[in-house]
């Protein structure tokens, strides 16, 4: 199965679970539809807000990636230049290995003339070993015929020993110098060896850590793929829940308008009774009046029987008209911009404040469109009503208890519940609205009930 089928299954369950699907009765109560529609709103906000969970998770994920490139690109300058380094390394052990080389033959050189100037230290050393050494010099010196010849062997003698101490001083000088020599370049090479060998390790080290940030961008890449698969999925899904809403909007359009219908059927058929009630009682008024002047001798005392009535004491009068007041109490919230907790807002109806078991009646003949509990409203009915072929809704909201249920027809100041202080409420009212055609949520066509009803 793949995953638009997992999504499919998931908007039918939704659809279906408490009567959602589109098979439900053509008649369905407005209520039942708002329970439907709350359903599937419920759902949509809990499936968009997974779409905005999936939205940041792919914004963060884009911006790991951003990072890692960054990193990437790091690395590739930090490579660029170790191995430009290697290089300049290995140019110098090229070029110190030639200074080598040449050093080398430098030294060969170097160990040829030692070496003369040791076979002619010892060709020096023999001669005088063989002549008697040191005397010898002696005998040249004595061996003088004037002062000028004395000081002429005198010259050549300290000639002989200097030349033979200058070629001693060279020997010793160059011996050290080639000693010299041959450190400088052997620490040099070792020296820049070791560093090859440091950017070497370092070159790997970049290498592997590149390669790692390359396979962890790879990953983030394949993981936003499939990001963007399941947020397409989830809005695909959003979507259908939302034209699912929108058609139980309709039907609840619908209904609403079936019932404002039924309400105007039923107001012409209550007036068409009215005028056949007072067509009767005029009949049998002119009947009355030609039977009384017929039988003028009537006994007096039968009509003064006295006749027992009797009426019902009403907590809320019922005025005359087609509108009464819903409730009995004081106004304490009327229509319009008011104040709550320090706050301005617009309070869409009249509140009725009074104290104990105070019964709420219909304001106008009607039909239950709704009958239920919510969060805001508390216990609250939807009456919708069709006056003068004008469709009107009411709304009886906070009351401890309602008395009547969806689709039941109910006639003016008729009992629907009592005052109570439910949902957002504070303290025992009632929280009554008119609205000049259907009720929205958005109370577009709220107005002051003070128009129709003397509150």
């Amino acid at each position: 199965m793949n995953r638009k089928y997992f999504v499919s299954l998931s908007i039918a369950a939704v659809l279906t679970i408490g009567g959602l699907g589109t098979s439900a009765s053509a008649h369905s109560s407005v209520d039942d539809l708002k329970k439907q529609q709350d359903d599937v709103s419920s759902k949509k906000e809990e499936v968009n807000g997974k779409i905005d969970s999936k939205k940041s998770e792919i914004n963060d994920n884009v911006s790991k990636q951003k990072d890692i490139q960054g990193q990437i690109d790091v690395l590739g300058k930090q490579l660029n230049d170790t191995e430009s380094k290697i290089k300049d390394k290995e140019k110098e052990i090229d070029d110190t290995t030639a200074e080598i080389n040449k050093l080398k033959e430098e030294i060969e050189v170097l160990k040829q003339k030692i070496e003369e100037r040791n076979e002619l230290l010892k060709e020096r050393a023999r001669a005088i070993q063989e002549k008697g050494g040191s005397a010898n010099y002696v005998d040249v010196l004595l061996g003088a015929d004037s002062f000028g010849d004395f000081v002429n062997r005198v010259t050549a003698v300290n000639t002989i020993v200097s030349a033979d101490k200058k070629i001693m001083d060279e020997q010793k000088r160059d011996q050290e110098e080639l000693e010299k020599k041959q450190k400088q370049v052997e620490e040099k090479l070792a020296s820049l060896e070791k560093d090859k060998a440091s950017l070497q390790t370092l070159k790997k080290e970049l290498d592997s850590q590149k390669a790692e940030k390359a396979e962890l961008f790879k990953q983030l890449e394949k993981q936003q793929k499939s990001l963007e698969v399941e947020k397409a999925d989830l809005q695909q899904e959003s979507d259908e829940l939302a034209k699912r809403e929108k058609s139980i909007e309709g039907e609840i359009q619908a209904e609403q308008e079936r019932l404002a219908e039924l309400a105007r059927k039923q107001e012409e058929e209550r007036k068409r009774q009215e005028a056949e009630a007072a067509k009767k009682r005029a009949a049998e008024q002119a009947a009355a009046q030609s039977s009384a002047s017929s039988s003028s001798s009537s006994s007096s005392a039968a009509s003064s029987a006295p006749q027992a009535k009797s009426a019902p004491v009403a907590s809320t009068p019922v005025s005359s008209g087609t509108w009464t007041r819903p409730a009995s109490g004081t106004i304490t919230t009327n229509f319009g911009t008011d104040i709550l907790n320090g706050k301005p807002r617009m309070h869409w109806g009249v509140d009725v404040a009074a104290r104990g078991s105070v019964p709420i009646v219909a304001a106008a003949d009607g039909i239950v469109i709704r009958s239920e509990y919510s969060s805001s409203y508390g216990n609250v009915v939807y009456m919708t009503h069709s006056i003068n072929g004008k469709t009107f809704t009411t709304v009886y909201a906070h009351m401890s208890s309602a008395l009547v249920g969806n689709g039941q027809s109910v006639k003016k100041g008729q009992q629907i519940g009592y005052m109570g202080d439910t949902g957002y409420s504070f303290g025992q009212h009632l929280h009554f609205e008119l609205h000049a055609g259907a009720w929205n949520a958005a109370k577009s066509n709220a107005v002051n009930p003070r128009q129709y009803i003397n509150f």
